[in-house]
């Protein structure tokens, strides 16, 4: 059983937005409240920061009501502006780079870009809605995998060996160092070291503190 966290679902669809709350009961968290569009979105979570009630995270489709195109993850944004403490998951159908990288360009902390199809994962979707409410980050693989798959990153991780771009990645998938230690069939030792390669090779010191992972994960997506 992961820490109890308290959720806000975003979902047009009323059957997924069940289904998610299902998901999140059943795994011992407390969905407080659930709405279909952004501007019921920010009304609710307005209300419940005045009664003091501040969720740990809100998990929000990024096409919803009235046109159907940003205005989830546009609302997600505006709430990371309001409330640096709340953690925001955003759930899309596809990969798509302008609002992953608009999500990601404020506070570090707090913010997680899954596909949809991730929810199917049950175990993976619940841990990630976790995470994020602890502050970490939760982006899906195939998001990952475009965003830095684009040619303009190259200069960035041209000093990168091809395993620490690939502990990058696995970074960047929001996983801790015994994780990419097992996926990788290495030490954790080994992980250690090639974590700080790329601190070291991405310019940052050890005075950035322990945001040092995440802002190696933003320079990778953002540079």
């Amino acid at each position: 059983m992961e820490d109890r966290v308290r959720v806000v679902i975003a979902e047009d669809s009323v059957l997924l937005r069940e289904g998610l709350t299902r998901l999140l009961t059943d795994r011992g968290h407390e969905v407080v409240a659930g709405v279909g569009d952004g501007e019921a979105l920010i009304k609710t979570i307005t209300e419940l920061d005045a009664q003091g009630e501040l969720p740990d995270v809100v998990v929000a489709d990024v096409r919803m009501p009235p046109t159907h195109t940003d205005e989830g993850v546009r609302a997600a944004v505006q709430l990371r502006k309001a409330h640096p403490g709340l953690g925001v998951l955003v759930l899309s159908q596809y990969v798509e780079e302008r609002y992953a990288t608009e999500l990601l360009a404020g506070s570090s902390r707090g913010v997680g870009y899954l596909l949809k199809d991730r929810v199917a994962e049950v175990r993976e979707f619940v841990d990630a809605v976790v995470r994020v409410a602890d502050g970490g980050t939760a982006l899906d693989p195939e998001v990952v995998a475009q965003l830095l798959g684009r040619s303009r990153k190259q200069d960035v991780l041209a000093g990168l060996t091809p395993r620490e771009r690939e502990v990058l990645g696995l970074m960047a998938e929001g996983r801790t160092n015994s994780a990419i230690a097992r996926q990788l069939v290495v030490s954790d030792g080994a992980v250690e070291k090639h974590v700080s390669n790329i601190f070291l090779k991405l310019g940052l010191s050890q005075s950035d503190g322990d945001h040092r992972r995440v802002l190696a994960v933003l320079t990778y997506l953002n540079s």
